[in-house]
């Protein structure tokens, strides 16, 4: 048995696809691909498949991630060939690496952080003509309270430490931001902060999110090293 993390982008039409969508269809790509996957025991056999985390309905990104077992090895090059043999527009294997097969690597446990470009619709907002300064004088603040709904509550939040960086260019933000089970910050919240802050407003359909990459963090001592999941496993040849 080998355990490898599979690399994708989601893009196009297919970003208006839920994550249980998302998962069904690679239960069906990898079956297609004639790929052989570990199967749980019990009376109803599955995949078990972990996902990094998931991505929001109306989301594009060229960083998505999740582990599987295979039962036995192939290189990478024809997992990634025999895969987007079987995709569809908007969907793309990226990379297959193997990584080692305990819960503690498992890149659900191991997501740390995000990176999103966040474009905005000119044809939908007034953007700031100061954007990039806006975006300085908007991180430079010791606190960033905002109102943030969870599962189970609403409660006043600060949300600066969940910030790790912040740029404007043009009219695209760029963010890097806490992800996973700990810390989990969505770029609206950071736009409707940021909208706040500069005084401007955030019409439906203003901006359009993509997801770059997803981190690791593999800092000692208090200190964050943030590490894309990729880099985590090995190429198998």
């Amino acid at each position: 048995m080998v355990r490898v993390r599979i690399k994708f982008e989601k893009t196009g039409c297919m970003k208006f696809i839920g994550h249980l969508d998302v998962m069904r269809y690679f239960q069906k790509v990898l079956r297609r691909a004639d790929i052989p996957v570990v199967l749980s025991e019990g009376f109803s056999p599955h995949m078990q498949m972990s996902f990094a985390s998931p991505l929001g309905v109306g989301k594009t990104s060229s960083g998505e991630y999740f582990d599987v077992d295979l039962l036995e090895p192939a290189s990478s090059e024809k997992l990634v060939r025999r895969m987007n043999e079987q995709m569809v527009e908007g969907m793309r294997v990226l990379s297959v690496k193997k990584v080692p097969a305990d819960k503690a690597n498992k890149c659900m446990t191991l997501t740390a952080a995000a990176s999103y470009t966040v474009s905005l619709n000119p044809d939908r907002i007034s953007i700031p003509d100061n954007l990039s300064t806006l975006a300085e004088g908007f991180l430079s603040q010791s606190e960033i309270t905002v109102m943030r709904k969870t599962k189970r509550k609403e409660e006043l939040t600060d949300i600066r430490p969940w910030i790790f960086s912040l740029t404007a260019k043009d009219t695209s933000l760029h963010m890097l931001l806490s992800s996973g089970s700990v810390h989990n910050l969505k770029p609206e919240l950071v736009m409707e902060a940021l909208a706040s802050y500069g005084s401007f407003g955030l019409p439906e359909y203003s901006f359009r999110i993509h997801r770059n990459e997803l981190y690791a963090d593999k800092g000692t001592d208090g200190d964050v090293r943030l590490v894309p999941l990729e880099e985590l496993g090995e190429e198998i040849v």
